[in-house]
């Protein structure tokens, strides 16, 4: 279990700092990526596979046309939506 524990850290901290009580910016800049793009991640993907994978093949809109491509485009729309957003936060 240890061993289990002492590479899932690394993960979090890299190794290359000499410092480990003190996190390294690159640390930082990962978790501060990871924290801000997660929630779209773990929305566009499960409601991609969802949809694509269970609920439209079983419906009578089945296939690549204009129905499909306007859900892709509306999830694409949410995730450009969500990156402008994250931009004009961090931007002031």
């Amino acid at each position: 279990m240890n061993p289990l524990i002492t590479r899932l850290r690394g993960l979090v901290r890299p190794s290359s700092c000499p410092i480990p009580n003190q996190s390294c910016p690159a640390a930082q800049r990962r978790r501060q990526f990871l924290r801000l793009w997660m929630p779209l991640i773990l929305f566009a993907v499960p409601t991609v596979v969802i949809a694509y994978g269970f609920v439209i093949p079983r419906t009578c809109i089945a296939g690549f046309n204009g129905l499909t491509f306007g859900f892709a485009t509306t999830v694409l729309g949410a995730c450009m939506a969500y990156g402008a957003g994250i931009r004009a936060a961090r931007k002031g």
